[in-house]
């Protein structure tokens, strides 16, 4: 059997009696009240025996006088406690440097002055017409018709100055900027740079034709939008689809490499001073619509609305790499054999001559019908191939932005140096150079724009090196617009390449969408609740400090010099 006694010591007396509860009345001594500081625990254990009773009485638990008083605890003395709190601050100051540099945006100034200076210029490239005859009054009149004609289209005629000199004056012009006419009694003709009309009707007619062959493009002309925007590197996709191999009858080849050689390959090699191209093809066997074409009596028709969603991007893949360059696509589609004749459809419902159409800035699309009964298993026919890459041809360059000569001109015999003429290169490397130089100037006032308008988009070296880059090939394409037009232009596309990729730069754009707000959601809820509480123990110290250093001062002046 276990039992436990419960007997108070007091610090006078030590005898048991004095100490024990009283079980009959249950009252304590008043000494016990008064000064009982500890309880003593005695064990008491008695054996089973009759008269075997053994009582062992332990020493009175002594604890320290630091432990007696939570104020003598060295854990709560104020200078313990203070030295902590002014650590933490003293870690926090410490850790701010390194916080803000971490986190800090680099924001470098860029030349606003320049590029705002920049931006109010406006690039010119002469034209420089020599026609020759000793005739004054027919060159007056042929600078009177130009003028004339570009005040009615100021758009068109926008960036050019032109300017007709006689015969006499023709051999102190030099330059690629010189263009001559030739009267002559012979029907128009044109060869490099030179031009022959009709020696009696100098007047409206030469100058339609002359306004074709320098200003091609018109302000108003629906073909002005399905020309790609200016890019130093594009990849030619030519694509062989068939809608259902599965269903017989199917192209599953074609001699792309003759092909490419014979229509398209001149072609690049005439315009190599304006960009280069990257050629990839494909074959696919499987390449259904997104639409069902109307069925019609004696074949299957698209319509326009139809030409709109007939690139099936979901189930065609078109691009078999990857690359930022502009990617034109030239696609051969064969129907399926339950699908034939496939014929393109007028607004009235009636078939179309051409199998051809152009989706603007996008591309080609040649709808080709294999002659019904005749085994189409082997490489398309010479005669399909030829067909086909005409219209390639003539797509490719529509979306790059060549002009067509004028009906009435005639390329002469002995001009067999380019698949195009210079008449046609010219006006090409005018427009692009005067887009190239627009796009710029606005790209870079945008960029501008953009950093003062946003305070935390970043800045970089790379950035403000690409905007000062920009802004030197802009100075010299202006020193050189008067000189020579293929060098005005190489700084012009060096300087929208370069205004281009600052805009889209990828530390630019990671902040373009994120305002101050959502900073200060990001780091209110983590230093707010770290912050408070260490900000407390301080402003608590401190006060507690004052009134320490008051009570102080207080004792000293009140004891006196004895």
């Amino acid at each position: 059997m276990i039992s436990i006694a419960v007997y108070a010591n007091q610090e006078k007396a030590g005898k048991r009696d004095e100490g024990t509860w009283k079980e009959e009345t249950g009252d304590a001594p008043a000494t016990y009240q008064q000064q009982a500081k500890q309880i003593q625990f005695v064990l008491v254990v008695s054996a089973n025996g009759p008269s075997s009773q053994s009582t062992t009485n332990t020493k009175p638990l002594s604890l320290p006088p630091t432990l007696r008083d939570p104020a003598n605890l060295f854990y709560q003395k104020d200078e313990l406690r203070r030295s902590i709190i002014v650590s933490y601050w003293i870690v926090i100051l410490l850790a701010f440097p390194l916080w803000w540099y971490t986190t800090s945006i680099e924001r470098l100034t860029l030349p606003s002055g320049r590029v705002h200076q920049l931006a109010q210029n406006h690039l010119e490239l002469p034209i420089r017409i020599c026609l020759e005859t000793a005739d004054v009054s027919q060159v007056d009149d042929l600078r009177y018709e130009l003028t004339t004609r570009a005040s009615q289209d100021p758009q068109r005629w926008k960036g050019l100055a032109i300017d007709v000199v006689g015969k006499v004056d023709c051999g102190s012009m030099t330059g690629s900027d010189v263009y001559t006419v030739k009267p002559s009694k012979t029907s128009p003709g044109s060869i490099q740079k030179e031009i022959t009309v009709s020696a009696s009707s100098i007047g409206a007619r030469v100058v339609n034709t002359l306004s074709s062959l320098l200003v091609p493009y018109s302000s108003s002309s629906d073909p002005e939008h399905r020309v790609v925007q200016y890019s130093s590197h594009y990849r030619l996709a030519f694509s062989l689809l068939n809608e259902d191999a599965a269903a017989g009858d199917a192209v599953m080849d074609w001699n792309i490499q003759d092909a490419w050689n014979k229509y398209i390959n001149p072609i690049i090699h005439s315009l190599n001073a304006l960009h280069n191209f990257t050629v990839e093809s494909q074959v696919q066997f499987h390449a259904p619509l997104a639409f069902s074409p109307r069925q019609l009596d004696r074949f299957y028709g698209i319509t326009p609305a139809d030409l709109t969603v007939f690139i099936n991007s979901a189930e065609w893949t078109l691009s078999s790499s990857s690359s930022n360059d502009p990617v034109l696509h030239f696609i051969l589609f064969i129907p399926s054999a339950e699908r034939r004749p496939l014929r393109i459809l007028r607004n009235d419902d009636t078939p179309s001559p051409s199998s051809a159409f152009l989706l603007p800035q996008w591309g080609g699309i040649v709808i080709h019908n294999p002659t019904p009964g005749v085994s189409t298993n082997d490489e398309l026919s010479p005669q399909d191939m030829h067909a086909v890459f005409l219209s390639f041809t003539h797509q490719l360059l529509g979306l790059l932005g060549v002009a067509a000569l004028p009906k009435e001109v005639e390329r002469s015999a002995n001009d067999t140096g380019s698949v195009l003429s210079e008449w046609q290169l010219d006006a090409l490397i005018r427009r692009r150079t005067l887009e190239n130089a627009q796009g710029s100037q606005d790209t870079l006032l945008s960029i501008v724009k953009l950093v003062d308008q946003i305070e935390n988009m970043p800045v970089g070296e790379d950035v403000r090196g690409d905007v000062e880059g920009a802004l030197t090939a802009l100075n010299k394409m202006y020193d050189f617009s008067s000189k020579s037009l293929y060098e005005a232009f190489a700084y012009s596309a060096k300087s929208f390449g370069l205004a281009s990729r600052a805009f889209f730069n990828p530390g630019m754009l990671a902040l373009l969408y994120f305002p101050a707000e959502h900073t200060y959601a990001v780091y209110t809820p983590l230093f707010a609740s770290a912050l408070t509480p260490l900000f407390v123990a301080a402003l608590r110290e401190f006060l507690a400090w004052r009134r320490e250093r008051r009570a102080r001062l207080g004792q000293t002046s009140s004891v006196k010099p004895s």
